[in-house]
């Protein structure tokens, strides 16, 4: 035989909520079965006894302090908060998306799959988009289209998976609200080694070196050519146009400015005026040869023509010439805002 509760005080009614929030309760006013055994409710009886002896101490001491009963009660009831919420706690059920104990590993995986699969969807689209002869326009707008919806696809996924994870393997310690731990304990061995003074220098070596034999070869590419014309004149593999305006000359003195950046990192005393300026710095030379290459003022004509270069073969080139300085942009924006923020 089985009874029905009366709930007509405040705190009746507080504690029904609470209990018909609970998984698998089965206060929500149905009846029980018959062969349902006493020891499935031991959980929800329990925690209705603590909670109700919680809430009478709590109003048997406002009372105490000369408060009006039912006022204490309504107020006790108010600190205890949406009864929802207090169920959850009960029984450790998440209220976030994702916790604290898997937001660092959230956040880790979901960089780590921006930074790499969204520049390469988007190089792979530009270089197709590039090979059938699309416009600079249409390949802007379709390997831009493409980076954003795979961005989107890979947040909506891995939060979903974050998120099914911390709802069905997370772990509780202690307390009613019970806070999850995380998966696996953080060590000092985790830290990564610091760059030895040697491995910084040899880096600056190799990119010095870099860069002059880059500058070498724009400088000298009117003069040292595999093309000639009919006078036996060497055909410059890049514009003439270049050089008549005096672009070329801006080029390398940005290039320049990326070289004392780069020294400036490694030497200068950290800043965020100096973080700022070297990212300004780092971006003008690939947005320079995005905007070349977009206008197609890169590639001479007359050494295409000359060296019987297919159309497919130019068009390639530009892309190219499109994609990666979109990514390199991406990337020093990216740095920059990580050394911006640093602390």
């Amino acid at each position: 035989m089985t009874t029905t509760a009366t709930t007509n005080t405040l705190t009746d009614r507080y504690v029904a909520a609470v209990l018909r929030h609970l998984p698998g309760s089965r206060r929500s006013g149905s009846r029980r079965s018959e062969d349902q055994r006493p020891e499935d409710q031991r959980p929800d009886i329990d925690i209705e006894r603590e909670l109700r002896a919680s809430i009478a101490d709590a109003v048997d001491d406002r009372v105490e302090a000369g408060a009006d009963r039912a006022e204490a009660e309504f107020a006790v009831l108010t600190e205890l908060g949406d009864p929802a919420r207090l169920a959850a706690g009960y029984a450790d059920r998440p209220l976030q998306l994702i916790g604290p104990a898997l937001y660092l590993d959230y956040t880790r995986l979901l960089t780590a799959l921006l930074v790499t699969i969204v520049p390469a969807v988007a190089v792979a689209v530009g270089l197709v988009q590039g090979l059938r002869g699309a416009g600079a326009l249409d390949l802007i707008g379709d390997t831009l289209g493409a980076a954003l919806t795979t961005a989107a696809h890979l947040v909506c996924w891995t939060t979903l998976l974050f998120a099914t994870i911390e709802r069905v393997t997370g772990r509780v310690t202690g307390g009613a609200a019970g806070r999850r731990t995380p998966a696996r304990r953080w060590t000092p061995d985790a830290l990564p080694e610091p760059p030895t003074h040697r491995a910084r220098y040899g880096e600056l070596i190799i990119y010095t070196v870099a860069m002059v034999l880059f500058t070498t070869l724009i400088l000298l590419s009117p003069v040292i050519s595999t093309e000639t014309d009919a006078h036996g004149a060497p055909i410059g593999v890049f514009a003439p146009w270049l050089w008549q305006t005096g672009f070329v000359y801006a080029f390398i003195a940005l290039v320049t400015l990326n070289l004392a950046v780069a020294y400036a990192k490694h030497y200068a005393r950290w800043s965020v005026p100096l973080a700022v300026a070297g990212t300004l710095v780092e971006i003008a030379c690939p947005i320079a040869l995005l905007w070349l290459a977009a206008g197609d003022r890169v590639l001479n004509p007359g050494f295409t023509q000359a060296a019987a270069w297919p159309q497919s073969a130019t068009t390639w080139i530009n892309t190219a010439l499109i994609v990666v300085p979109a990514l390199t942009i991406v990337f020093a924006v990216i740095d920059g805002i990580a050394r911006a923020t640093r602390r």
